[in-house]
């Protein structure tokens, strides 16, 4: 099945929704509405996905992304685009440090083993099929996600995980350009430094571009 069935993902407009630590969630945005993502206690990465309400074949790609922007990290007025080179996402406003990651791999149970961790640790990548399950539609194949709040160092060819330097109570704002169903993952990884050594929930808002 290529579709969603929205109605499992819709939030009110201004309500605040809360995104446990381990866990996923999906939101159905219409175009034009607004994705506020709050990282509540300032340590949390949250591994992000969007794809086209009506065809789960298209979603958001972070390596057509970086082409369309010519950078790796976006910033407020770019665009997030799809494997089909259409915009998806647009960040409209961010009050954190603008640190986001666009290179990693969302977290799997093969990670977890790599690193020792018992196979059933929970992951960003199951997350994400258990929630387009929920929502009616078949698993893809997991598209890199866009990492917000996630401090990679990159230089000299080399990457390094650093913890976040994002804030309590900071945001970024994603306007949808299309009508889609954005999956996110408060990401488990409680092993390397990435959510500062102990995941912790998020809470998100849906508002209109008004």
């Amino acid at each position: 099945m290529a579709t969603f069935e929205p109605s499992r993902a819709l939030l009110d407009e201004g309500l605040t929704g809360t995104l446990p630590a381990r866990q996923g969630r999906g939101v159905f945005l219409r175009k034009g509405q607004i994705l506020v993502v709050i990282n509540t206690h300032g340590s949390q990465v949250v591994d992000t996905w969007a794809f086209n309400s009506t065809d789960v074949l298209e979603y958001m790609s972070m390596e057509h992304s970086r082409a369309s922007m010519l950078k790796v990290t976006p910033g407020v007025g770019d665009a997030l685009v799809t494997n089909r080179r259409r915009p998806i996402l647009r960040v409209v406003e961010d009050t954190s440090l603008g640190v986001h990651d666009t290179l990693i791999a969302a977290c799997d149970r093969y990670r977890y083993q790599e690193l020792g961790a018992p196979s059933d640790h929970a992951n960003c990548s199951d997350n994400l099929t258990s929630v387009l399950h929920e929502l009616g539609c078949e698993s893809v194949a997991a598209p890199c996600p866009l990492n917000l709040f996630m401090n990679v160092k990159s230089a000299g060819g080399r990457v390094e995980f650093l913890p976040p330097v994002s804030k309590p109570g900071q945001s970024i704002s994603l306007r949808a350009e299309m009508d889609q169903v954005v999956v996110m993952s408060a990401c488990p990884q409680d092993i390397t430094p990435v959510n500062a050594g102990c995941p912790t929930d998020v809470h998100f808002r849906v508002s209109s571009s008004g």
